[in-house]
């Protein structure tokens, strides 16, 4: 067989490996981690494919490699291993890339494909991984999560910027970065000319903190400065870090001057962020701020509805109904309960039952058992300083009634996975602030005050047990 007839036979066989990973992992995935990647040698049972930068490689090699392995040794049965390397694109015919081979206008001859795009590039440079799963179609809606949800959704379908920055924020596993990937998501499937960045603030720093100390910030004020969409997770980590917040305020201030969108998430409202100078809260503060709230009820057993019907499993509705009301902290020990009890049922060969569930999730059911309530905080503390559970709630200011307040107030922060509006709410509709205040006013006696300090380790100790 000739040379000509060879290369054409090894096209052929990269372009059905490439076939079948575009249908198993999906279209945004593979434009992202498999588009780039590009057939240099077959060589002696051995496969050698680049791609453009080492995070990419890092990638590919950790989530496909064994796929790709497995694929090319179906197509070529003297195939033994496949190296992953880093080499930017020089001259390789499109044939060889995962794309499509392109033509030259003018004489109709195969060209090469040109190096990777700036979005590309800095994707692959920067970006964190995303969960596929993470997608709009898979976050299931309901009254606590339905505002943050529309402006989520709004912001990934609109052409301009509709408002800036989103800051969305709420507790622990309640649907922040779901959303945030979402969004990603659904602007690299509709517009993958867009240039988006995922990243957690915690990189974001690193990032910095590397330029300063190679002496490269112009290259690291070039890359973040030129991108369409900037999402920064998880923003109260910068808190404290004063040069990283400076070069953030900077970098908000360049993307919105030249109507790039931003979206932020946290677990607290802008106002709230401790650490955080008032010129960057003030800037935070400025576009559309989206609060998740606890999760209800009825919402959690929606959840657990649409994951057992991801899974294509069967569960009982008792079981279903039992989680729904046991596990109320967030929707991530929610999602690890039922994979658990699913799991257990297929490993063990045992029908999911609701006897077999609470066995199987003992202890975490326990844990949920002892989670404190607001209502009894301030039931407790009313009791310990012998005043009326109704004073929690009223606007008397009297300092026999204001300091057990602060107290309450203080235990809900400590000891309830509540927000501070939340807190506030349930304390007569307090504002959100008076709830700080209340924080730091009792840590600060806590420290001045001996006495004081058993009263709330006493309670606490109390409320826990």
């Amino acid at each position: 067989m000739g040379h000509e007839a060879v290369d054409a036979l090894v096209d052929v066989r990269w372009e059905r490996v490439l076939g079948h990973l575009r249908v198993e992992v999906g279209e945004a995935a593979y434009q992202s981690w498999l588009k780039p990647m590009v057939l240099r040698e077959t060589d002696d049972g051995r496969i050698s494919i680049s791609v453009p930068t080492r995070f990419m490689r890092d990638w590919v090699a950790a989530h496909y490699l064994d796929r790709l392995t497995i694929l090319w040794q179906e197509e070529d049965a003297e195939v033994q291993s496949v190296h992953i390397f880093v080499q930017p694109d020089h001259g390789v015919s499109a044939s060889r890339r995962g794309g499509p081979a392109r033509n030259d206008e003018k004489t109709g001859a195969p060209t090469s494909r040109p190096l990777p795009s700036r979005s590309e590039t800095a994707r692959g440079n920067l970006s964190a991984p995303l969960d596929s799963r993470n997608t709009f179609d898979k976050f299931v809606v309901g009254k606590p999560n339905e505002f943050a949800h529309a402006a989520a959704r709004r912001v990934a379908e609109a052409s301009t910027v509709p408002f800036n920055p989103l800051f969305l924020y709420g507790g622990v596993g309640l649907g922040k970065t779901h959303l945030m990937h979402a969004i990603v998501w659904h602007i690299r499937n509709v517009d993958p000319a867009r240039t988006v960045i995922y990243m957690s603030a915690e990189k974001f720093m690193y990032r910095f903190i590397r330029a300063l100390r190679e002496q490269n910030t112009v290259d690291f004020k070039d890359q973040f400065r030129s991108i369409d969409v900037l999402m920064i997770d998880d923003v109260q980590f910068i808190g404290g870090k004063e040069s990283t917040q400076e070069e953030f305020f900077h970098t908000f201030n360049a993307l919105v001057d030249q109507g790039r969108q931003i979206v932020i998430s946290s677990d607290k409202s802008p106002s709230d962020l401790e650490g955080v100078g008032e010129r960057l809260k003030s800037r935070l503060n400025c576009g559309l701020v989206a609060d998740i709230h606890a999760t209800t009820y009825e919402l959690r057993l929606g959840i657990l509805h649409s994951k057992a019907e991801q899974a294509t499993v069967q569960v009982p509705a008792k079981v279903m109904e039992f989680l729904a009301h046991k596990i109320t902290s967030n929707v991530r020990e929610l999602e690890g309960a039922l994979n658990r009890v699913v799991a257990h049922a297929q490993l063990v060969g045992r029908a999911i039952s609701l006897e077999a569930t609470q066995e199987v999730l003992h202890d975490l059911l326990r844990a949920n058992d002892r989670r404190v309530t607001i209502e009894e905080i301030q039931k407790s503390v009313a009791a310990h300083f012998n005043i009326r559970t109704s004073d929690m709630h009223s606007a008397r200011r009297a300092r026999s009634v204001a300091r057990p307040r602060q107290v309450a107030m203080y235990l809900s922060k400590q000891l309830t996975t509540r927000s501070l509006p939340e807190i506030g709410r349930k304390f007569g509709g307090r504002d959100h602030t008076t709830v700080m205040h209340a924080v730091r006013k009792v840590e600060e006696l806590r420290e001045s005050d001996n006495s004081f300090a058993e009263d709330v380790e006493l309670l606490r100790r109390m409320l826990e047990a």
